[in-house]
This record gives structure tokens, C-alpha cells and sequence, in this order.
């Protein structure tokens, strides 16, 4: 009898609304150091993702069943690609990680303004991958 083992290939989160650094829960400030700088923090009605200088952070929460919060500390070096796509009112960050693992991002509601804060913070993230 043959076993799988089961890993998830991808995984999605669904971002909608920017957060100021000062209303971010203390949960997430938590995972911060002090010698690192938020540059972006986003939410949805139950995850969040904060993006510093030198990683992304992502809390994935689930309270349909069982409460359960899930957290990906993402250092920007063990990034092996990444693409950003622009679409009409959504941008989508798709990252491949070293060890294979891959990580969407999907920005909605975005206008014109976000969109060019967003890409600006991709490009910092890529220049600190170097």
C-alpha cells in the first residue's frame, strides 16, 4: 500500500485594505525587531501581512472551525523568483521560495496610487535579496 504525504503546493492570501504601522495588533508588532522597519502592512477580515526591510511576515487565521492563526516569517534572501502582476483594480505578488514552496498575494481594491506604493516596496524587496 503506497502513502502519499500531502504538502500544500501554494498558498493564497487575500489582502484588501492597507494598515497603518500604529493599527496593526500587537500579535504582529510581536514578530518584528527592533532593528527592522515596516515599509507595508495589509489586512483582510482575518489575515495580515506586514513587510519590513528584511522580511514579510504573514498571519494566517482561520476561526471557521477550529481557531487556529498560522504564521510564515519569509526572510527576503530565500526568495528564488518572484512576478508582480498588475491587473484592473488588483495586483497579484507571486513568490517561489528556495526550498520550493510558493506564496500569492493577492492585493484587491487597488487604484493607481497603491498600486505604484506596492511596487515600490516590491522593488525594495528584490534589491535586498541581492
Amino acid at each position: 500500500m503506497a502513502y502519499i504525504k500531502f504538502k500544500e503546493l501554494t498558498k493564497y492570501f487575500d489582502l484588501s485594505n492597507e494598515v497603518r504601522k500604529d493599527d496593526l495588533p500587537e500579535y504582529a508588532l510581536e514578530y518584528v525587531s527592533n532593528n527592522e522597519k515596516i515599509l507595508l502592512a495589509y489586512k483582510n477580515s482575518k489575515d495580515y501581512a506586514v513587510f519590513t526591510n528584511k522580511r514579510m511576515i504573514l498571519f494566517d487565521r482561520d476561526m471557521l472551525a477550529v481557531y487556529y492563526k498560522k504564521i510564515h516569517i519569509i526572510p527576503y534572501n530565500s526568495i528564488s523568483t518572484s512576478a508582480i502582476n498588475f491587473k484592473p483594480g488588483k495586483v497579484e505578488l507571486l513568490i517561489s521560495l528556495d526550498s520550493g514552496y510558493q506564496i500569492h498575494l493577492n492585493f484587491i481594491n487597488m487604484d493607481h496610487d497603491k498600486k505604484e506604493h506596492l511596487k515600490e516596496v516590491y522593488k525594495t524587496i528584490m534589491l535586498t535579496k541581492i
